[in-house]
């Protein structure tokens, strides 16, 4: 396993980052535990949840999975910002009444004493900045959280939430968590050059584009049984790039996703991929991408497919909201 910083901190972060989002959806307790398990002994030290994922049960499932695991050693991360509860008006958003309440109920769903990094899961327009900072920054003094971060941001909200740390003398966010895959790779006209400028850590979410990237669909081959997505969920620029990643990972002797994550991890600026397997069958391929060794002519083949800073998936704007 690979380490990298986390931002400008100094913290180490492995390169390929657990997202539990499977936990209670598509994995149980036991496989979660078997996950976590994996993970940890390949060297993984970072995992992101959220407490929407699930209405809390996301987070509920990995404070199990890490019973009697090594706390001081891993680095955990969650986002809050998503409804948790339809009844209340009050019960979703960025400003200081919901940020103190989340942060308690992510410590007791995740049975921690504090969170590594605690993330807003999207802007708010209508919050101004400097009050989610204020109560991060309290947050932070009380011992709660460590470090802050931010999710799907655009750079100029970025870049307006450093102004507003620097001018009220708040804590800053140290990371970016953005969607980023070789279908979608817009975050590289100004989000990432300007995470780079000011030492934020990416840490990409979606790296397989909702698993078009997986190398199980194939144009004129049925797709399989359990897919999730079908034909209308691609389009002839989506195909006529999987074909040549097809050839490439083919002479490279490797799977598509092992190429896709490793692509990513060779991009400069960023810190980590998040991964999102469902049993440790996934898993166990998702890892193999630290085998992968990207050279300078695969890059060059890979923009060929698809220029820098282009895409042929809407994948941002589908998951921005």
């Amino acid at each position: 396993m690979e380490y990298r910083s986390l931002g400008r901190t100094g913290v180490k972060v492995s390169t390929l980052c657990f997202g539990v989002m499977s936990f209670g959806r598509k994995t149980n307790q036991s496989e979660a535990n078997k996950m976590v398990d994996h993970f940890i002994s390949e060297g993984g030290n970072f995992i992101d949840t959220a407490d929407a994922y699930g209405q809390g049960l996301c987070e509920e499932m990995l404070g199990k999975a890490l019973v009697g695991k090594k706390r001081d050693q891993l680095i955990i991360a969650t986002k809050f910002g998503r409804s948790m509860n339809d009844n209340d008006v009050n019960a979703w958003g960025t400003h200081r009444r919901h940020i103190i309440s989340a942060c308690e109920d992510s410590l007791r769903r995740l049975g921690l004493d504090y969170i590594d990094l605690y993330q807003v899961h999207r802007p708010q327009a209508d919050v101004p900045i400097d009050e989610t900072l204020r109560a991060l920054d309290d947050l932070i003094h009380a011992g709660k959280i460590r470090y802050i971060g931010s999710s799907t941001f655009p750079s100029w909200q970025i870049i307006e939430s450093l102004w507003a740390s620097n001018e009220w003398k708040l804590n800053r966010f140290v990371t970016e968590q953005p969607s980023y895959n070789i279908l979608d790779r817009r975050i590289e006209r100004e989000l990432l050059p300007a995470c780079i400028k000011y030492g934020i850590g990416i840490m990409t979410w979606s790296p397989l584009a909702g698993g078009r990237l997986t190398g199980k669909y194939e144009q004129d081959k049925p797709f399989p049984q359990n897919a999730r997505l079908d034909k209308t969920r691609f389009n002839k620029d989506i195909w006529r790039v999987l074909e040549g990643l097809a050839i490439l990972c083919k002479e490279k002797k490797c799977s598509m996703s092992a190429f896709s994550l490793a692509w990513i991890l060779s991009t400069p600026g960023i810190m980590s991929a998040i991964i999102g397997p469902i049993d440790v069958q996934q898993l166990s391929e998702n890892l193999k991408a630290l085998n992968v060794v990207i050279t300078p002519e695969d890059r060059k083949r890979v923009d060929a497919l698809i220029p820098p800073a282009s895409f042929v998936e809407d994948y941002y704007n589908l998951n921005v909201s």
